[in-house]
């Protein structure tokens, strides 16, 4: 009886790798946060935001490591709604400093993307293997994917603003991380819905 409820070497593998990426994010969430803020870069904020809504996912997915599929079904349903609200918010804040005509500083800007971007490069790598694993360590992968094409893409922006002088590089990025958000969030819930009556068929 113990045996089968004591933790698997894998389970034990993947809460270490989810908590590692957990750190990562949460943290880098908050040096973005502030520096989006400091610097009125819609593209930065965006991107601190899409990390906030990966520590949710690498969370829940920790807390959804050996349980049964209904319960992961129901921690990918839940990031995939915080992730959605997460995509809403960032479209407001852009809305925002377009009424206002925000300018961003590009220095913070593109020093504070390369960091996360490193960051980011490292979260996918240690991701990489469970791509093609269960719902949520899907969920966290394609997250770290997402980060890093949000994070060049911070980068792109940054360039335009300095090359034109004008923000509209910058709130577009940050739109496009937005919709990258609301789309993979749309795709987990899908598949946590799908994968919730399957589990309860089975």
């Amino acid at each position: 009886m113990s045996s089968c409820c004591a933790p698997s070497a894998e389970d034990q593998q993947q809460r270490r790798l989810l908590w590692t990426v957990l750190v990562l994010n949460g943290g880098m969430f908050f040096v973005e946060f502030v520096a989006g803020w400091l610097a009125q870069s819609s593209g930065l904020m965006a991107d601190s935001l899409d990390m906030l809504a990966d520590a949710f996912v690498y969370g829940l997915s920790l807390y959804a490591v050996g349980k049964a599929a209904h319960f992961k079904a129901r921690a990918a349903l839940v990031n995939g709604s915080l992730q959605w609200a997460l995509g809403a918010l960032i479209l407001i804040d852009i809305a925002h400093k377009i009424l206002t005509g925000a300018q961003p500083d590009v220095s913070i800007m593109i020093s504070i993307a390369v960091l996360a971007l490193v960051v980011n490069v490292a979260c996918f790598g240690l991701l990489w293997r469970h791509r093609k694993g269960d719902i949520n360590m899907r969920a966290s992968w394609i997250c770290s994917r997402n980060d890093m094409l949000a994070n060049a893409g911070v980068l792109v922006s940054a360039g335009i603003v300095s090359y034109t002088g004008q923000a509209w590089a910058d709130w577009l990025i940050g739109c496009l991380i937005a919709l990258t958000i609301l789309v993979s969030a749309t795709r987990i819930i899908r598949d946590a819905r799908a994968e919730k009556v399957s589990s309860c068929c089975g």
